[in-house]
Parts: C-alpha cells; structure tokens; sequence
C-alpha cells in the first residue's frame, strides 16, 4: 500500500508543531526552574540547533496508515537541518524491534521515537532506556509503565467513536428509530473497545442507539466480508460506522455490489481513498473521523526540543506534557481540503 508522502508540509508543519507544540526539559528529562525559566522562544524552536540523533523504530508498514506513520517520521526528520535519523527496519516482531532499541542505547542516540508493535513487550527495553538518559517518545500504543517514557503521543479512539456518533446524531435529527450500524475493526484490541464505547456514548445522548453490528480485521477482504454480511441481514439502514478506511474500500465495495444506497457511511481514520469520494460526493461515504497518522512526525519533532533542551513557548508552564492526545476531527465535503493533504493512502 502507498501512503501520501507528508515532505512538501512537514517543513512548515514540523517547524509549527516546534514552534507551537513543546515545552522544556533537558536531554536527560530534568525540567527547567518555572520561576526562572520562561522556556525557550518560538524563535529559538524554530532556529537549527546542535543537531541531535534519534532513533526511530515501528511496526511494519503492513496497512496505510502505519505506511503514513513511517513516511511522517522520516518526512518529519529530513525537514530539520538538525536531525540526523536513524531508521529501524519495520518488523511485527517484538522482539526484533526490542533488539533495535538496544541497538540505538548501543549507539547513544540522543532520543528515541518509538511506536511499538506491542506495548507491554517493549515496556522494558523503553525503560532501560530512559535509565541510561535516552528520553522515549512513546507514540499511539502505551507501554505498561509509565516510567517507560519521557512522553506520549496519541491518537484518540474514544474520541473518534464520539466523533462519529456526534456527526450521525446531527444528521438523524428527530428520528429516533433510525436504524444505526457499525463495522468494527478487530474486537479483542483496546483501541475497537474504545471506539466502539464512544460511538455507543455518544448515540446515547441523542437518544439513538447502536443497531446491527459486525467486525471486520482492518484489511480490504475483512471489510468486504463484514460488510456483506451486515447488508445481508438488514434490509433497512439509515446510518452505518465503519471504523477503518483501509477495511473501508472492501466495505465500499460490498455496499456497491449490492447496490444499497438508503444509508450513509462514515469512515475512521482519514485516508485518501475515502476523502476523495467525500470530496467528490457521489457515493454513500459522506465523512470520515480523522485518527491521526501524523503521530511518528509529532514524535520526532517532540524529541528533537527534548534533546536539545528547548521548551514549549505557548505554555505558560515551562515543561514538556507528559501525555499528548491529538484530536479526531470529523471530515466532510465542507472541510475535506483542510485535511486531505495529511491523508494516508490505502
């Protein structure tokens, strides 16, 4: 799968995020005096500093968006003329991603970046590594201990569940029997429980709720086959969740092929594919729920003020956040140029 490349936005978008986002703190996590250190301005951000090495390492790019993922962080790092990146082999294997990181402590890099691919595995090689003065950032899958990482960056589930039946309960004002659908991603994972929860939550505060439900398993072919089975049980829907645009171009298809068209769709996560068809509004995709694949490139930009030990300007308090949870905006034909350049292809 192709994902859109980030490399003509990631040198204003990075430098914004540098500019706007980071608060202070020492390559060895020490927080800056409030009383004496104001932090570092948006000026002194934005200037090249010394330049800092940092380790990234991630899952393979086995999905559009963990495609988007990777592409982000190394965009991200080649638009900092003080950023030297050192790029671990994507690998679903936890331990050969743990072995990466040892290698990175090896090297004596000055922060590392780091989305694992299971985040109680890779607690412990995080920690050793914050225990030799390495700062982690850890980006979208938690690790089991907090003193794991210097900060974390992620995406909201909850939020995009809430997003969604947000958009679904405006659009179905007043009809309360409306008939509401969801296709899941894979149900034993935290992230589908959280969006699933904040889908049901949010329905419930219009008095809808969460009608005919099926999952899928995040691919083409799971969504195609969730999708049919949905539509094949339920002559009648007036809305439809599916929380995965890469499981949403099988979903698409299945809705096609049996020529359904008396619901809408709404998408998750924010890819090409499924932004163009919103744009273009010919079909029942009428608005996706951003999960944001910009994480890794945010993750980079984070450890690039950590190890220089520069400081977030727009905060009164001068410190790093420890935890960072991105919004999940919702996409329609109104605002889709806003984010489609930020978009992952499937």
């Amino acid at each position: 799968m192709r994902s859109r490349s980030l490399r003509p936005l990631m040198a204003g978008a990075a430098a914004v995020f540098a500019v706007g986002l980071l608060a202070g703190c020492t390559s060895s996590g020490d927080e800056g005096d409030a009383e004496t250190n104001q932090g570092t301005t948006s000026e002194e951000n934005a200037a090249t500093g010394d330049t800092v090495t940092i380790g990234w390492s991630g899952p393979e790019a086995d999905h559009g968006w963990l495609g988007a993922i990777n592409t982000g962080a190394i965009d991200a790092a080649e638009s900092f003329g003080d950023v030297e990146l050192l790029q671990a082999e994507g690998t679903n294997d936890a331990n050969q991603q743990i072995a990466a990181v040892e290698k990175f402590i090896n090297d004596g890099v000055d922060a590392i970046v780091l989305l694992p691919t299971d985040g109680a595995a890779l607690t412990q090689v995080a920690q050793k590594a914050m225990d030799a003065g390495i700062p982690v950032i850890n980006v979208d899958r938690e690790f089991s201990s907090p003193f794991a990482a210097r900060a974390t960056i992620l995406g909201d589930n909850y939020g995009m569940g809430v997003s969604a039946g947000t958009y679904i309960c405006e659009q179905l004002d007043g009809q309360s029997d409306a008939v509401v659908a969801e296709i899941a991603g894979i149900d034993s994972l935290p992230l589908t429980q959280d969006r699933s929860q904040g889908f049901k939550d949010a329905l419930e505060g219009c008095g809808l709720e969460v009608g005919p439900r099926v999952a899928a398993d995040f691919t083409v072919a799971g969504g195609e086959s969730a999708a049919s089975q949905l539509l094949a049980a339920n002559p009648e829907i007036d809305a439809i969740w599916n929380h995965d645009d890469d499981q949403g171009v099988g979903v698409l298809a299945a809705i096609e092929a049996a020529g359904r068209d008396e619901f809408f769709l709404v998408g998750g996560a924010g890819s090409v594919n499924m932004m163009d068809r919103i744009k273009a509004d010919d079909s029942v995709i009428k608005a996706t729920v951003i999960y944001p694949s910009t994480q890794a490139a945010d993750g980079i930009a984070l450890a690039r003020l950590v190890a220089q030990g520069k400081t977030l300007s727009d905060l009164v308090t001068p410190t790093v956040p420890y935890r960072l949870v991105l919004d999940a905006p919702v996409v329609t034909k109104d605002n889709v140029d806003e984010y489609i350049e930020l978009a992952f292809e499937s």
